[in-house]
């Protein structure tokens, strides 16, 4: 129960910030961030371009929290963490600006896959390998154009990847966690 309140709760916010003002309030944009609004860091994961973006979104969030069943404190942790490994990490890109969670979804996604294949889940390797190849293929081929035409953008591919890295960062340190 208290991990479907917590999806609903993050649904609304994102429905929420894509309301104006509170868009242009909470968009990662490089130069608002230099210039001190450092919540768009966050929030800027929050936020879509489109309402189909959100809602394609939304609807990987949902999926994932249904097919690996964290608990709502579990699954905050892991959506904070890739959110600022993602805001800071796209000050190493030419990046100007970046709305989605997309990034984030695939840090739940390398979290939670990468945690189970570590915890003997041997089938988990899979999802795992999955990850590595779609990762692989956007940074050759590119994103599909019809996401890109759907969501109205170019699809961040870097969030993406930064994403996933804070997961397997963040699996690699729960793993370590529970060996000392």
């Amino acid at each position: 129960m208290q991990l479907i309140l917590f999806l609903l709760i993050i649904s609304v916010a994102c429905f929420g910030l894509q309301i104006e003002p509170f868009a242009s309030w909470a968009n990662w944009h490089r130069g608002l961030i230099s210039d001190g609004q450092w919540w768009r860091i966050v929030t800027g994961n929050f936020t879509h371009t489109n309402y189909p973006h959100l809602a394609m979104n939304l609807a990987g969030l949902w999926i994932m929290a249904f097919i690996f069943r964290p608990s709502a404190r579990s699954l905050a942790l892991v959506i904070f963490v890739t959110s600022l490994a993602i805001g800071f990490a796209n000050f190493t890109t030419h990046m100007t600006s970046y709305v989605g969670l997309s990034g984030v979804l695939h840090g739940i996604f390398a979290y939670y896959a990468l945690n189970e294949a570590l915890n003997g889940r041997r089938s988990s390797w899979w999802l795992v390998l999955g990850l590595i190849v779609k990762l692989v293929w956007e940074w050759t081929v590119g994103p599909a154009a019809s996401t890109q035409a759907l969501i109205q953008a170019h699809v961040a591919i870097e969030a993406h990847l930064f994403g996933a890295l804070g997961g397997v960062g963040l699996a690699i340190l729960s793993k370590l966690k529970t060996k000392f």
